[in-house]
């Protein structure tokens, strides 16, 4: 399978199941991230979820997607899954698919999309305060996953399929652009502890 190939169903997966969850959530004043877990094999969608914060604080996309994940009666095992982040996972996040096992994840906005298109600097301020890391500085390809952002996935696109997957982009973008003004203008009456 080519690359641009992957990141059409990636693109897909955010668009048709994890923005209509986000956009329920956003409107409960949860934040505007998400998260999939897809079968290596088929590309298949085994979960979609999205952030769960107004329940708890630590249920962000990825690790309510998680929770979600383990709760289910039959489960694949992770090594066989790739799972899919609407944002560069913070931290607590890459920890959380680390210790469930996953030797992937891939995402389409950088923490600096995080801090700068969302208003949402906190997993930036905790890896620069905490760790002494800058944006994206932890290792994207270590011992335990390789991470890869959407976009370089579309770089062995023909012209053709990058116009098309351009087009999906702008299309999600511009949705989570209104979720994001959606949840900052709302989010003062919510109890999430780092708006």
């Amino acid at each position: 399978m080519k690359k641009s190939e992957l990141a059409e169903r990636l693109l897909a997966v955010i668009e048709n199941d994890i923005l209509p969850l986000t956009e329920k959530g956003v409107a409960a004043g949860n934040k505007v991230f998400g998260a999939a877990i897809l079968r290596k094999t088929d590309l298949s969608l085994v979960l979609a979820e999205t952030n769960n914060e107004t329940e708890n604080p630590l249920w962000h996309g990825e690790v309510h997607t998680l929770k979600c994940f383990y709760e289910m009666a039959e489960k694949p095992d992770t090594r066989d899954l790739i799972f899919l982040s609407t944002h560069e996972p913070c931290s607590m996040c890459l920890s959380a698919i680390t210790w469930a096992g996953f030797d992937n994840f891939y995402f389409l906005f950088s923490h600096a999309d995080s801090r700068d298109s969302f208003s949402i600097p906190h997993d930036l301020r905790i890896l620069k305060e905490v760790f002494r890391l800058e944006p994206g500085g932890y290792a994207p390809e270590n011992a335990f996953w390789k991470s890869t952002s959407i976009a370089a996935l579309v770089q062995d696109a023909d012209p053709e399929t990058a116009k098309r997957l351009a087009a999906q982009d702008a299309r999600i973008r511009k949705r989570y652009e209104r979720l994001s003004e959606a949840y900052q203008a709302g989010k003062n009456n919510n109890a999430i502890p780092l708006n």
